[in-house]
């Protein structure tokens, strides 16, 4: 949307339009109860139901039997029924979350379960450092709403020896865009093993958790990781590159998926 503001700079003042990213709640239910109440962007809500529901252990998305996309006037409700296994073991380890902006801890009952161990990634992939800067000179050209309102992440999926992304999603926030880029990915049929998952966020543990569900091999990021992702990725057997840059980037992690650090 467009928002009316005034732009005082130091030589003259301009009155218009900016625009502005939306952000609104967008409730997760399974069954009719709420499971998981997220800030996000209102776009790609189908991809980021399944790719929610599949990052979060909930479902897989051949586990869910249907959505549908129910919009109220405070927020957008993603109404989910799943398959009768599943609904039954999710009824056994419901969760209620609610929280700012992609927040993907909120809401966890214990120390234990915000730092649970991680699904192990075994590739054989490599990729070439060309394969990196071919991302990063290509991720400004999917970021159409981060161009128009320069306030929402990135996450984009680049195939191994590709020349440009297969998919980007964007929302205000990072968790939110990489389960949107997730439930993409799945329901083009396509893997996320080989190739490269492209952040424009730093990266937290949650996101190293994610792209571990997603048993991606390789996660790129624009900005610079905690320690915390570091030994996650080390654990979970994922290349992590961060701090990436037009002139380089660095490689804290399984260096051996990258020609030239191996």
């Amino acid at each position: 949307m467009n928002a009316q503001r005034l732009a005082i700079h130091r030589d003259r003042i301009d009155q218009g339009a900016r625009a502005v990213a939306e952000e609104v709640p967008v409730a997760f239910t399974y069954g009719r109860t709420t499971y998981a109440v997220m800030m996000a962007t209102p776009e790609d809500l189908e991809d980021f139901a399944y790719g929610f529901s599949f990052t979060e252990g909930v479902a897989a998305p051949h586990e869910i039997a249907e959505i549908e996309i129910v919009r109220h006037p405070k927020g957008v409700e993603l109404r989910m029924n799943l398959c009768d296994d599943r609904d039954v073991a999710l009824m056994n380890r419901r969760r209620k979350l609610a929280g700012p902006v992609g927040c993907g801890l909120c809401g966890v009952e214990s120390l234990e379960a915000a730092i649970a161990p991680v699904r192990h990634v075994a590739s054989d992939i490599r990729i070439s450092r060309d394969d990196i800067f071919s991302a990063l000179e290509r991720i400004g050209a999917h970021q159409i709403l981060n161009r128009q309102t320069h306030a929402v992440h990135g996450a984009g999926f680049w195939p191994a020896g590709g020349n440009d992304f297969k998919a980007v999603r964007e929302d205000v926030g990072r968790h939110n865009a990489l389960d949107k880029l997730c439930g993409a990915l799945a329901r083009e049929g396509s893997d996320a093993r080989d190739g490269i998952v492209f952040l424009t966020s730093r990266v937290s543990i949650e996101m190293v958790q994610k792209s571990a569900a997603m048993q991606a091999p390789i996660v790129v990021a624009m900005s610079a990781p905690t320690a915390l992702a570091i030994r996650t990725a080390e654990e979970a057997g994922i290349t992590l590159v961060a701090v990436a840059r037009e002139d380089g980037f660095e490689v804290f992690t399984h260096p051996n998926r990258i020609r030239e650090a191996a």
